[in-house]
């Protein structure tokens, strides 16, 4: 079960991205419902079948190896979209996951958090630098953002 809450982020971070953990990420959908993607992170290719719902969802993950990535790109319901994924500790051991997109998304940053429960994520106040809770905003889901680019 895959439990996490989508931001938009604020102006400005109090923190350089420069200075966490990144991996750059691409990823592509050839089945929307239910949802079906591929996704290349860094040298890694995982397919991924997500249930449907909002904040909490199953999902389900297998490993690909490159050429199976390959075929099944060209299979792809969507065009890829590319991001930059940075890594920011957060208190309780949670993790902001800072989405900075690149191509038709550029100017686009989202953040993450993944949550062990639904309680934790209710209870869940997000600091200042988080802009927008778009957790619910069905426009702001990757699959949304493929097809249709950044919501205005």
């Amino acid at each position: 079960m895959e439990i996490e809450r989508k931001f938009l982020a604020a102006d400005s971070f109090p923190f350089s991205l420069s200075d966490c953990p990144s991996t750059q990420i691409r990823q592509a959908y050839l089945h929307l419902s239910p949802t079906i993607r591929i996704r290349q992170t860094d040298t890694d290719y995982i397919l991924t079948v997500k249930g449907k719902g909002q904040i909490a969802r199953e999902e389900f993950e297998l490993p690909l190896t490159e050429e199976q990535f390959l075929s099944l790109a060209q299979k792809a319901e969507t065009p890829f979209l590319e991001k930059r994924r940075y890594f920011y500790p957060l208190p309780e051991g949670l993790t902001a996951e800072i989405d900075v997109y690149s191509g038709p998304l550029a100017g686009l940053v989202t953040i993450e958090v993944e949550f062990s429960s639904m309680q934790q994520a209710e209870a869940f106040l997000p600091p200042l630098w988080f802009g927008q809770d778009v957790s619910n905003d069905k426009r702001y889901k990757n699959t949304a953002l493929c097809l249709h680019g950044i919501p205005k």
